[in-house]
């Protein structure tokens, strides 16, 4: 005799595909001032997310927490780019996943020209963009190419800074104030560079104090106040409230 028929299992929901990059639950410090207090946020590939703040909350030290550097020290939370750990990363096994960071200063090695500083990025693999390409992209570095590089205007310097990233290859590109001292005209020149870095699908996470043009080029937004996240959503929901720009922003 039969026993009786087996019920069948219970359906569960497939699990979701884990973030392209993700912060999870991020404290670091500098020292024993406590800057980064529990971040977290997923970012989708291809996104540009502009991270915000008023002056202190925390955005470039989430940026250098992100990059694996030194300062500020990531004492707990997990930090993931397309499925490899960076938070068991120091910053040069971080750049060879594919983390690339532009910091505010832009770092311009001097004594070396335009192309020395692009050829240098480039010793080590993994190379991304070739020179030439890179001059396709950045018209005015190929007429500066034999010119040395710190010698060149502001907007200039940030323009070899983001191409010396590109020159790597690259799936998250993080920027430290990248209009910071330019003039309107250079930052419209530079929004246009990092579109064309979104259409081929690399991440980017800005910090950037004009609030305004970061919410216009990216998707999405992350504003950060005392080291804690208080928002994340999309950008025009930002652009659309003065509330919270006003609150966080100041703007």
């Amino acid at each position: 005799m039969n026993g009786p028929a087996a019920q069948d299992a219970p359906a569960t929901a497939p699990h979701p595909e884990p973030a392209y990059f993700s912060a999870a639950n991020l404290h670091a410090y500098y020292g024993e001032s406590y800057i980064v207090q529990g971040v977290s946020f997923n970012v989708h590939e291809g996104d540009i997310v502009a991270l915000l703040g008023r002056n202190g909350a925390g955005k470039t030290s989430t940026l250098r927490t992100i990059a694996r550097m030194d300062n500020p020290q990531l004492k707990q939370g997990e930090i993931w780019l397309d499925h490899q750990p960076l938070h068991q990363m120091q910053s040069w096994q971080a750049a060879r996943q594919g983390v690339g960071l532009v910091p505010e200063d832009r770092r311009i090695i001097p004594g070396l020209t335009v192309e020395e500083n692009l050829t240098l990025s480039q010793i080590a693999p993994p190379v991304g963009w070739s020179i030439e390409r890179i001059y396709e992209h950045f018209p005015r570095l190929a007429e500066r190419a034999r010119q040395e590089a710190v010698t060149l205007s502001g907007g200039e310097q940030q323009m070899l800074a983001i191409a010396r990233i590109l020159a790597r290859d690259i799936k998250l590109l993080l920027l430290d104030e990248p209009y910071e001292g330019l003039a309107p005209v250079i930052v419209h020149e530079i929004e246009r560079i990092l579109e064309g870095v979104k259409d081929l699908g690399i991440t980017t996470v800005i910090v950037e104090q004009n609030a305004i043009a970061a919410l216009h080029l990216a998707n999405r937004a992350i504003i950060l106040d005392m080291g804690q996240v208080v928002f994340e959503g999309l950008a025009k929901d930002v652009l659309d409230n003065a509330d919270i720009r006003q609150e966080y922003l100041a703007v």
